[in-house]
């Protein structure tokens, strides 16, 4: 795993305590370095190799400097020195950790974390003073958020439509056009508080206000002014929030090898779309994918590298049917719904696959490997989608028995 994130630090202890912490999070990967100039000696650009950086303060030459550089900066402190502290925050940190035992360490690392992962999350700021978005916006960038912004709900409903990856909305009040509730109960029309997570905001002297916001609908409720430590707090709960429904899901979804749809998932909706396009007459092809000569793959090379070519060819499928109803049903067999196509246009775009994978060998663990498929292919409207699967199955085998790696539709031999 290529390393993502930095660490300056010179005390052997720390160091201890630190890798000791990174082995329990596989998803960071360090390099660590004595102090700054060993730093730069083992990159020519800092912000172009790591995602972020953790420095110790006495290890800073020029701390402006390199919080002016872009590269999101975490700052330990041997003690609480609130002046320096507060200088570093507003020269760009993105926090300052005192050390303070083993509980600094891990926020300091769940920290980092969060900041690798925050670019997948786009949060939309609503408010009708530009100097308070442009401040928000700030620290939420600062943070690697993905931003958008408007200046009162109307506004905000239309970026909802337009960027359906929002993950979180921040929300004032008193606006204009449509204010902070009544934005909250339009947004909780089309999602629930797991799909998207609404903090209200406001400086009115209300007691009832923050209970209003959360009756009907918001997540969390920051008072302003506020201090940026709350504020990232109260931020960084609700994105753990929806993570960890998103984690569930998926877990409940997807398959855990290729990370595909499931049989279950594939069926729970791909009878609604099947069903919709026989009420509606819409063109529709159902597909079925099995991977040619598996079981020799497994006994030749072992089941692991049998998995690595699962997943290749879950990968490869997925980037070319990508919308389209894809999952994994089962050991080395794939099922796709494909909306708006009829046979031949369906054959072509799984045999352009086909070929493809054909040509390029699988790297695995094991060395190259050269994989192929066969699939069968059909648009013959039947009752309902295990029908129409069967019908695909079958043609499969015809592929099978016509001599593999091609595809097969109905009405039509493929034997290229």
């Amino acid at each position: 795993m290529a390393e993502n994130i930095l660490i300056v630090e010179d005390q052997p202890e720390v160091v201890k305590v630190l890798r000791y912490l990174l082995n329990r999070i596989p998803e960071l990967s360090a390099k660590f370095c004595l102090n700054m100039q060993q730093a730069n000696q083992c990159a020519d650009t800092l912000l172009g190799q790591y995602k972020a950086l953790l420095v110790e303060y006495k290890s800073l030459d020029n701390p402006q400097q390199l919080l002016n550089s872009g590269l999101p900066t975490i700052v330990f402190l041997e003690q609480d020195l609130p002046e320096v502290r507060k200088q570093l925050l507003s020269d760009g940190a993105v926090d300052v950790i005192v050390k303070e035992g083993l509980q600094s360490y891990q926020f300091a690392l769940s920290l980092m974390l969060r900041l690798l992962n925050n670019p997948s999350h786009r949060v939309l700021v609503v408010d009708d003073s530009a100097t308070i978005r442009r401040m928000m916006c700030n620290l939420l960038l600062r943070h690697r958020y993905q931003i958008c912004e408007a200046e009162d709900g109307e506004q905000a409903l239309a970026q909802v439509g337009e960027y359906p990856d929002i993950s979180l909305v921040i929300t004032d009040y008193q606006m204009p056009n449509m204010d902070g509730i009544t934005l909250v109960q339009q947004l909780r029309k089309q999602f629930d508080e797991d799909q998207l997570c609404v903090i209200g905001l406001s400086s009115a002297n209300d007691p009832y206000l923050s209970s209003n916001f959360i009756k009907n609908g918001a997540n969390d409720f920051l008072h302003k002014p506020f201090v940026n430590d709350e504020f990232y707090c109260r931020i960084h709960q609700s994105i753990e929030r929806i993570e960890r429904v998103n984690l569930i899901r998926d877990m409940a979804e997807k398959d855990v090898l290729t990370g595909l749809y499931n049989r279950r998932y594939f069926f729970d909706h791909g009878n609604d779309i099947y069903q919709e396009a026989k009420a509606k007459q819409h063109p529709l092809s159902v597909a079925v994918v099995d991977v040619d000569f598996f079981k020799k793959v497994n006994d030749t090379y072992g089941h692991n590298v049998g998995d690595e070519v699962l997943q290749a060819l879950a990968n490869t499928l997925k980037a070319g049917l990508d919308r389209f109803l894809l999952a994994r049903t089962g050991g080395e067999e794939f099922f796709i719904v494909m909306e708006g196509m009829d046979a031949a246009q369906a054959e072509l775009l799984v045999d352009t696959i086909r070929h493809n994978m054909a040509l390029a060998p699988v790297n695995t663990s094991a060395g190259d490997i050269r994989v192929t498929f066969s699939a069968g292919v059909t648009d013959v409207m039947q009752d309902n989608l295990t029908q129409a699967l069967a019908v695909a199955d079958q043609l499969l085998y015809d592929a099978k028995e016509l001599g593999r790696n091609q595809v097969v539709r109905s009405g039509c031999f493929d034997m290229s």
